[in-house]
């Protein structure tokens, strides 16, 4: 009896500490999604500011700077100084996500949108609910994304629109995998550590990864441009 109750403690503690990983990744969607919307309908002088090349080079390494500054120092944080390090994180990504809101109309942003999510979920259930270990897969899928990062840098010189289209495909594919991949991580270190440290805010960092480029991916497909 007493086993049945730590048990059902246990599993309502884990399924608390996953509503704030999925909140913190929400949250940060939701502040990447605003900041682009705005730059984009800002005006044409912010939008030069923004998204003139020395600006979106910053953007970019500073964006890389704090993934590495939170995967290395996550532990030793504060708690408000490692919610500020993703949220400052998320803003810099909704700067540079306002080129797609140039890009693409509303109407697919919004379509895509709820594809990416529903995709999304059913990889989460899968990755929360399987008991296949995904260590292996999760090795390869990571290096199918350095293939296509190799590949999208040999592309800026061929210009080839179909190889394009092949690597959004396989993001797709890699992406949804990595979403199960990092659920079933986010268990095995919980399960290891608990909700010590800012683990929630790392989960969250990688979820929101998954998630933000599962979306660009599908945008490639589907998006509709603007005239």
């Amino acid at each position: 009896m007493e086993q049945s109750e730590a048990k059902t403690q246990s599993t309502e503690t884990f399924s608390s500490y996953m509503a704030g990983v999925f909140a913190w990744m929400f949250t940060g969607l939701s502040v990447s999604g605003i900041i682009g919307y705005l730059i984009s309908t800002s005006g044409e002088n912010i939008q030069a500011l923004v998204l003139n090349p020395i600006s979106f080079l910053i953007l970019v390494v500073l964006q890389f700077g704090i993934v590495i500054f939170l995967s290395a120092r996550i532990t030793k944080l504060s708690a408000n100084a490692a919610r500020a390090a993703f949220l400052a994180y998320a803003a810099s990504v909704g700067a540079t996500l306002s080129m797609v809101f140039l890009a693409y109309t509303n109407t697919s942003i919004m379509r895509v949108f709820f594809i990416a999510g529903s995709m999304f979920l059913v990889m989460a259930i899968i990755g929360y609910t399987t008991k296949v270990d995904l260590s292996k897969l999760g090795m390869l899928l990571i290096m199918g994304l350095l293939g296509i990062i190799i590949a999208s840098l040999v592309n800026i010189f061929i210009g080839s629109s179909t190889l394009e289209l092949i690597m959004s495909y396989l993001g797709v594919v890699i992406f949804l995998g990595l979403t199960a991949y990092d659920i079933q991580k986010i268990k095995k270190v919980y399960a290891q550590f608990g909700s010590a440290g800012n683990l929630a805010i790392l989960g969250a960092l990688s979820l929101y990864l998954d998630f933000l480029n599962l979306f660009l991916f599908l945008l490639r497909i589907f998006g509709v441009a603007k005239d």
